[in-house]
């Protein structure tokens, strides 16, 4: 085999492809002595018929198809080998000239990753993250702890008032005709909450346990019930009960009920450092997100097609994984949602996008900075999602050792890269 550059655009090399008559005749003919049985012949037992008897009945062309696709693959690899290319996508194949008694000459056009053009990646600047807790925020969660503990005790002798929560029964008919998903029994309602029908709630207030009330209210013309958009519904209401949400007073006998403390300024410093570690943590991701951010939009690269074509693809397979999880087939989703696999990606093809994108210049810089990742490291890391995971170290090993921990050191990598990128932030004053 022999082959030239036809040169580079963008992002496509092109490559003339020679392979001598001699060559090509064998592939063709170890086509012929795999697929001979195929055929059957008369006047010759079945795949005993000799080569030339078969080009002459089928065309001398017959056994062409097989010798290419087991020729190309192998040309194909030594260019890759000997031109050092990684390719991003399956290559096009043009035949120039085919025939026997000639030499074979094809074209191959393959796409491979671009050239990444960093701007000045160790030169970033934004505004400083808050991680300050306020006294709101460590208030609103010391609530939330009332919300929790609080309890739950049935009121007597008195009327239904906003925030109560009410048990009831309820049957809904439209013009007298009572509608399927309408009738519920012992069914929980807190006033206010807006969780019915609008109006449903309002005309509750006011209400004593052991009433018995007819509600009529209107459903809205976006209902998700078709059927009844827009139309008026009586509700027979039966009240059995009335209950309140007692939260309990948050002082020292509190923190030691609901807590490892015995005091409420301890219960309350533990919250604050907690919510600070919270925030300090938060305030690193943004930073993390702002410096990849800043740095894409510093950099110029031509995203190739097949890229972006092979992220819409993971992005298509792990959301099918996601239906899966949850009962729901890729089809039944189509259905449901009136959309394709043609619609989704089109929708997809921004995120699919800015992620390629985002591998190309992580990998860049860390190329730049010539940044690996050592063995330990790696032992490190299966060790950690050995312990999250509660698996035994040697099956994490097996797995993720697979593609020889490409896939580890890869996503190690990136790691790197981003830390690297934060650190070298600086905050505006």
């Amino acid at each position: 085999m022999a082959y030239k550059s036809l040169g580079k655009e963008k992002n496509t090399l092109k490559y003339e492809v020679t392979v001598t008559k001699e060559a090509f005749e064998k592939h063709v003919n170890d086509a012929y002595l795999k697929s001979r049985k195929k055929f059957n012949i008369p006047g010759f037992r079945k795949g005993k018929a000799p080569r030339p008897i078969i080009e002459n009945q089928y065309g001398e062309g017959i056994f062409f198809d097989d010798a290419l696709n087991a020729l190309i693959p192998e040309e194909y690899s030594k260019i890759i080998e000997e031109e050092a290319i990684k390719p991003v996508d399956r290559p096009d194949v043009d035949i120039v000239e085919i025939g026997k008694g000639i030499d074979l000459k094809f074209n191959l056009e393959v796409e491979v990753k671009p050239e990444v053009v960093l701007g000045d990646y160790k030169q970033l600047e934004m505004a400083e993250p808050d991680k300050t807790v306020t006294e709101e925020e460590l208030e609103n969660e010391l609530k939330n702890l009332q919300e929790m503990n609080a309890r739950m005790v049935v009121v007597e002798d008195r009327e239904a008032k906003t925030d109560d929560i009410l048990t009831i029964d309820y049957k809904g008919a439209v013009e007298g005709v009572y509608f399927e998903g309408g009738t519920a029994e012992n069914q929980s309602l807190t006033l206010g909450s807006n969780s019915f029908i609008p109006g449903f709630e309002d005309q509750l207030v006011g209400a004593r346990a052991g009433d018995d009330l007819k509600v009529t209210v209107t459903f809205p013309e976006d209902y998700h019930e078709e059927s009844l958009q827009g139309q008026e519904a009586v509700f027979e209401v039966k009240v059995h009960e009335i209950k309140v949400k007692e939260l309990p007073e948050l002082d020292d006998e509190f923190a030691s009920d609901t807590s490892e403390f015995e005091t409420l300024e301890a219960l309350k410093a533990d919250k604050l450092k907690e919510l600070t570690e919270k925030k300090e943590k938060a305030a690193d991701q943004e930073v993390k997100n702002k410096a990849v951010e800043l740095v894409l939009a510093g950099t110029e690269v031509d995203i190739p097609k097949g890229m972006v074509d092979t992220e819409l693809d993971f992005m298509i397979r792990d959301m099918e994984n996601q239906l899966a999880y949850s009962g729901i087939s890729m089809d039944q989703y189509f259905s449901i949602t009136g959309t394709s696999v043609e619609t989704m990606k089109e929708q997809m093809v921004p995120d699919a996008t800015e992620r390629v994108k985002v591998e190309l210049v992580l990998e860049a810089v860390a190329k730049a900075e010539g940044m690996e990742v050592s063995q330990e490291e790696i032992d490190a890391e299966l060790e950690k999602i050995a312990k999250l995971q509660d698996t035994p170290l040697e099956e994490v090993s097996k797995v993720y050792g697979a593609d020889d921990f490409a896939y580890l050191k890869e996503s190690l990598i990136k790691n790197k890269v981003v830390d690297f990128l934060a650190e070298n932030v600086t905050f505006k004053k």
